[in-house]
């Protein structure tokens, strides 16, 4: 597959490049379909997306914690973990 390279496009795969660590442009890209195909959902591999989980959640439950958030965001390709520290008459 060939791509067209515009300087708009080349600049977005530059940054997608460095805002998943990866060497290359290819894996930058893999890394960057997986993630959006996990979020999105509605396919035959992942027929209910992350964010279609997050907001019948909210739904059911009416909000949601950041920990739940977390759990149902985190991915390989972009991990995501939330943690909560309370502290009374602690400095």
């Amino acid at each position: 597959m060939r791509l067209r390279m515009t300087d708009s496009r080349e600049r977005r795969l530059d940054n997608l490049q460095e805002a998943t660590g990866e060497n290359t442009k290819s894996k930058a890209l893999d890394r960057a379909a997986e993630f959006y195909l996990r979020m999105r959902g509605d396919t035959t591999a992942v027929p209910t997306g992350a964010f279609t989980e997050l907001m019948e959640r909210a739904d059911e439950k009416g909000s949601v914690t950041s920990e739940e958030i977390a759990e149902i965001l985190d991915t390989d390709e972009l991990p995501v973990k939330a943690e909560t520290y309370w502290s009374i008459g602690e400095d």
